[in-house]
């Protein structure tokens, strides 16, 4: 059984990583800015009040898990501002690199003496802040907010891999949550394959960005 810590638990793919993971034995920590009835059914702990965007956000959270050790740290917690050329909101572009790039940064840095040799980092990422694979422009703000999360996440791999901890860039495919609309895969199957790529990774597969279904991605 591992001790997993998932943000943005309260809905979506956050929720339902809860729920798979719980389902199968594993103990799982939910994190989110409110608590939702959904989220508490699993049997999961809940840390509410928790906003990656704030040094108090993830203080509370440091304070709640004190010196509990953590098998796998997946960040979730992301917001999406879908904007053109023409029609760009700084204020929400700025919003999402807050949430998108440096929460989960912040929260790492708030949680590493809680990662251990053999722990393993997931940042739930997007393929629309892939470079190389960038064919339709727009979505200036989500974009860029998630091309500098996967920067987070490599130089993290540099950073902790010599401390034993593997760190992972996650694509969960278009999905259909109350953040994206609908269309998109149902949650249950992006989870069920982001799980299967932190279960795969190691230190050799460290620093990877994947998609949950195991492609590679470009950067």
């Amino acid at each position: 059984m591992a001790r997993i810590v998932i943000t943005g638990a309260s809905r979506g793919i956050g929720l339902e990583l809860c729920r798979q993971y719980h389902e199968r034995g594993d103990e799982v920590i939910g994190v989110c800015r409110s608590a939702s009835d959904k989220l508490a059914a699993p049997g999961v702990r809940v840390v509410d009040d928790v906003d990656v965007t704030k040094d108090s956000g993830a203080g509370r959270l440091a304070s709640e898990l004190a010196d509990l050790p953590i098998d796998i740290l997946v960040n979730n917690a992301g917001i999406l501002r879908r904007d053109t050329l023409d029609e760009i909101d700084f204020d929400d572009m700025l919003e999402q690199y807050r949430v998108n790039t440096i929460g989960p940064l912040r929260i790492i840095r708030a949680l590493l003496r809680n990662l251990h040799e053999g722990s393993k980092v997931g940042i739930i990422t997007s393929r629309v802040g892939s470079i190389g694979d960038n064919s339709s422009g727009n979505n200036y703000g989500y974009r860029c907010s998630k091309a500098a999360a996967n920067m987070v996440g490599a130089n993290l791999h540099h950073d902790l891999s010599p401390r034993g901890i593997a760190v992972m860039l996650l694509h969960p495919g278009y999905v259909a949550t109350d953040m994206t609309g609908a269309g998109g895969i149902p949650a249950a199957d992006a989870a069920g394959g982001l799980i299967a790529r932190l279960d795969e990774l190691d230190l050799d597969s460290s620093g990877c960005f994947r998609h949950a279904q195991g492609d590679v991605l470009p950067w």
